[in-house]
């Protein structure tokens, strides 16, 4: 028999993405309306194991579903990867009565979770919470939608310069193991090339899309890379070598950076932040454990944890022949 649920702890790990205080906020206001307590563990796995929690009611989380970070804060611990700190924490979570967790984070967060749950049989329920929509089980992370709509705009200013100085910009987005920004990103913004980590182009070929732009009457172009794209070392390195090779361009470099990560989340992020939190308080309260939550074909999943860890989310094909297409 699945033990009562009483109260659950919710705590946000690893890199912020916009959508995370609106999960936050649907975590605790379900568990009111379930009347279950919920405590806010602070700055992730490292707060856990330091005791830091605070009890939390519908009203703590007011006016915060417009606000991106976390009012949680987050942190990386290195003291959780041991035996001895998450033997620590679990007593914390034991001495406050805490019988769940919900964790909000990427797949770095959901293995720590596993691993809690492999040696304490503590129920943990995940929340994707990434901007790089790199997570296995779910078609949208918390955060990835708001980081495309911050990403276009940028370009869209990017753009005015390179039209009045004809120049080449090679705009670098967050994505270090997943192209999704990218290649999305790209598309909306109307981008002349996109280089992805799951597609190696190769410089050759992307010295001849920018002699074909150039030669079909193009004054100016915009590049996007992924920041874990191969084709070269770093974007410097391979602004130097299209300037060594196509001498006609003027080229400069925007790294968009954390600026991708900010901001207040779009309506897609908070209505889906609510969706995740209800199904993941629901699920504890049901006895499941060791799942995250997540978007497949507009319906609210449950993926296991594992699989959510070890699968790999796959790029779209049909986009990138929408994007090869769109820089004719």
């Amino acid at each position: 028999m699945p033990k009562t649920i009483k109260k659950v702890g919710v705590l946000t790990s690893g890199g912020d993405s916009p959508g995370m205080n609106a999960a936050i906020r649907s975590v605790v206001r379900t568990c009111a309306y379930h009347n279950i307590e919920c405590i806010g563990i602070y700055r992730g796995y490292q707060g856990m194991i330091e005791g830091d929690f605070k009890e939390m009611g519908p009203r703590s989380v007011n006016n915060i579903v417009n606000k991106g970070g976390t009012i949680l804060k987050s942190a990386r611990s290195v003291d959780f990867r041991t035996p001895e700190g998450r033997k620590k924490a679990h007593e914390n979570l034991v001495k406050a009565g805490i019988d769940a967790l919900v964790v909000i984070g990427g797949d770095g967060s959901f293995t720590g979770g596993l691993i809690f749950n492999s040696e304490y049989d503590f129920p943990v329920m995940g929340i994707p919470g990434t901007i790089d929509n790199d997570i296995y089980g779910t078609s949208f992370t918390l955060g990835y939608d708001t980081a495309l709509n911050t990403v276009v705009d940028c370009i869209d200013k990017i753009r005015d310069t390179a039209s009045s100085h004809n120049r080449l910009f090679f705009v670098e987005v967050m994505g270090r193991d997943a192209g999704h920004i990218a290649l999305n990103a790209g598309i909306g913004a109307g981008a002349e090339e996109i280089l992805i980590p799951e597609e190696d182009l190769g410089l050759d070929r992307l010295l001849d899309s920018l002699q074909k732009s150039k030669a079909s009457g193009k004054s100016s172009s915009i590049v996007v890379i992924a920041e874990g794209d191969k084709i070269g070392k770093n974007v410097f390195e391979l602004k130097d070598y299209v300037e060594a090779n196509l001498p006609e361009y003027d080229v400069r470099v925007s790294v968009l950076g954390h600026m991708q990560r900010g901001g207040s989340p779009s309506c897609f992020d908070r209505v889906l932040a609510s969706r995740l939190g209800v199904k993941a308080v629901e699920s504890l309260i049901e006895g499941k454990s060791n799942y995250m939550v997540g978007l497949q074909a507009d319906k609210i999943v449950l993926t296991p944890l594992e699989q959510a860890i070890k699968g790999k989310s796959e790029i779209d094909r049909e986009l990138l022949r929408v994007s090869d297409i769109m820089s004719t």
